[in-house]
């Protein structure tokens, strides 16, 4: 079957000083970093696709240089700009922190790279302080909020990463800018695992999908149940595309990061098992049309 793979990554540990591969005082969510590849290339993606019909993929950062943050645009174009490469990465999701105040002079270098489709800078805050992805509640900051709005005059997508209990912020600026396209991150990640929780994040994925500049993507997943199946996943993949629909969906594999948890096929296979009752043309927006529709590729 057809794909492209709507969320991973590339990285090389000795280029734009990728600092938190070797970190190992970092215990994350998904677990230590320090159990990942060092490099990560399109062939490595390539290769772990197999028999699944790799055709474009979208890189998502996992840079933060706040010295230079463009530096793994320029190093991720270089990469789609070789032969070898076969274009991969089709799509760069590059970052920008828009609390600070020569955020445009950043958005305006990310656009100089033709494959720069949009932004992320992680909001994720959660009462387990371990599970913090984002230094501070950055939706909370009107001066972040405003510059925020920048992302509509460089036509950039948001990719939106946060915990359940962060939509009510979230749906308040997603509101102020209906201009700008907001992508859900791995489903919204559901970390915790409690009935009352599950039931909050699925109200709160719902309000969410209410907003019609938001699409979702499914992917990730393994960093919330490292020990998942097909069963286990099922129901937060069948919520999220009840929530939004097969139209504003699409699939991700979060690799390297989920090769902690199982191997690339498995995870596209489980999709598959999932989807397995749609109909063909519903599968094709959830497998490819729709990431290549969201991010322009």
């Amino acid at each position: 079957m057809r794909i492209i793979d709507a969320h991973h990554h590339f990285w090389k540990a000795t280029v734009c000083q990728y600092t938190w591969l070797g970190d190992e005082s970092l215990n994350l969510l998904w677990g230590k970093p320090t159990n990942l590849p060092r490099d990560y290339f399109a062939k490595d993606l390539v290769a772990d696709a197999g028999a699944w019909e790799l055709e474009k993929s979208v890189h998502v950062q996992c840079y933060r240089d706040l010295a230079d943050p463009v530096e793994e645009s320029k190093w991720l174009q270089s990469l789609a700009d070789d032969p070898s490469s076969k274009g991969y990465p089709h799509a760069i999701v590059a970052f920008a922190d828009f609390s600070s105040p020569d955020v445009e002079e950043t958005l305006s270098q990310h656009c100089e790279y033709k494959n720069v489709r949009g932004m992320r800078q992680n909001l994720n805050r959660h009462p387990n302080e371990q599970w913090h992805m984002s230094d501070r509640d950055y939706m909370l900051d009107e001066s972040w909020c405003k510059r925020f709005g920048l992302l509509e005059k460089y036509q950039l997508s948001f990719d939106l990463q946060l915990y359940y209990h962060q939509v009510p912020e979230a749906i308040q600026l997603i509101q102020r800018y209906p201009n700008i396209l907001f992508i859900l991150n791995h489903a919204g990640m559901p970390a915790d695992r409690d009935s009352e929780s599950i039931n909050a994040w699925r109200s709160a994925m719902q309000r969410l999908a209410l907003c019609e500049n938001v699409v979702a993507k499914i992917s990730g997943l393994g960093m919330c149940d490292r020990q998942w199946t097909v069963d286990s996943i099922r129901p937060f993949v069948t919520d999220i595309i009840e929530a939004f629909g097969v139209d504003r969906c699409m699939f991700g594999s979060n690799f390297p990061v989920d090769v902690l948890f199982s191997d690339y096929q498995t995870v596209w296979n489980a999709y598959d098992t999932i989807t397995s009752d749609l109909s063909a043309e519903e599968r094709a927006m959830l497998f490819h049309e729709n990431a290549e529709r969201y991010y322009q590729i």
